[in-house]
């Protein structure tokens, strides 16, 4: 039976475990460059030394004012490279594999002067009113989206993931809530994710998958949900999307901070759905980090890769630890071995 140390292949990728850790900012870069820094190689480097099977380096921004803060990660320049690639080369001495995740922050972008949107429309009361693109303008971020993947495939990443979630800006365009244009970005609502996509693909070696993050779910009156989300999500996975990260919300006041995920494994059922009427690979997260569970996750076949978040920002060796809770072989390093049980 297929369980959580069970090897996976998509195309060119070969993982030798089913944990992923997800794209999880660490608003930690220090100059206000987008240029990583000793924290994100500590931070990412420790967790392939944990055992992950698959790093997602956390949303990195395709300019500068496209940057939930000036604090973010980008990728909108070559200077960005090298410390990326310090941290991937890193990575695979330890057996992971490493995906980066490229993202616009939108009407999110709290420090830029004046965001961007498909609509005019604020997150909330305390944010900055958004200024609606024009259609030349979506078509310079199209653009940008590609280039940013370009530079990522020469820094040598295994798979990269698009944002598509969190009321970010692909997921503002997918939406019914926050996009409320006439033109042709406002008729068809995934057209903006479709040409994201399709230009991303372009840039990619033909074994590299493509991942996309989506909300499955908005928890807020004029959101969608699942229903509305496996039809965009047909539409992207023919514009190439090869695995589907199945989260949820991100809009209006109910998103995160345990709302409504108050318990464990709460939006498997999305991403399950999204498996089933899709037949494709999909990432579940939420929620999932006690390891009977992530590997019954498996074990059920309702996804394919578990993303834990915060059970490895608490745990570095978080894989590790649940090898040993689910008595499964996995390489402890040899630096490590008398703190680990003899396999």
């Amino acid at each position: 039976m297929t369980d959580l140390f069970t090897p996976y292949q998509l195309k060119g990728l070969t993982l030798k475990n089913r944990v992923v850790l997800p794209p999880m900012c660490q608003y930690s870069v220090e100059k206000k460059d987008g240029i990583a820094t000793d924290w994100h190689y500590v931070h990412y480097v420790s967790r392939a030394v944990g055992g992950a099977g698959l790093i997602i380096i956390e949303m990195t921004d395709i300019e500068p004012d496209g940057r939930t803060t000036d604090f973010d990660l980008g990728l909108w320049s070559d200077e960005q490279i090298p410390p990326l690639a310090r941290i991937v080369e890193a990575a695979h001495q330890y057996g992971a594999k490493v995906g980066i995740q490229i993202a616009h922050a939108g009407r999110k972008a709290e420090d830029a002067a004046v965001p961007v949107a498909p609509s005019a429309i604020p997150f909330n009361a305390q944010s900055k009113t958004p200024k609606a693109l024009s259609t030349d303008e979506i078509k310079q971020l199209v653009e940008k989206f590609r280039l940013a993947v370009r530079r990522a495939v020469k820094t040598g990443f295994d798979t990269i993931e698009i944002h598509g979630a969190h009321g970010y800006l692909i997921h503002q365009f997918q939406s019914p809530y926050t996009n409320h244009r006439t033109d042709e970005y406002g008729k068809d609502l995934p057209k903006f994710g479709r040409e994201v996509i399709q230009a991303v693909k372009s840039e990619l070696p033909g074994n590299m998958p493509l991942i996309l993050r989506i909300s499955a779910k908005e928890y807020v009156e004029g959101g969608y949900g699942i229903k509305e989300s496996i039809a965009f999500s047909k539409e992207y996975q023919k514009a190439g999307v090869d695995i589907f990260h199945v989260s949820s919300g991100g809009e209006g006041p109910i998103g995160g901070d345990g709302k409504p995920g108050t318990h464990a494994g709460y939006q498997l059922p999305l991403a399950r759905e999204i498996k089933e009427a899709l037949n494709v690979p999909v990432i579940a997260v939420g929620k999932l980090e006690e390891p009977q569970l992530a590997n019954a996750v498996i074990g059920n076949e309702e996804a394919d890769l578990v993303a834990v978040g915060r059970g490895q920002l608490r745990n570095p060796y978080w894989t590790l630890e649940a090898a040993v809770k689910l008595n499964k072989k996995t390489n402890i390093p040899v630096q490590y071995a008398y703190g680990f049980p003899r396999m």
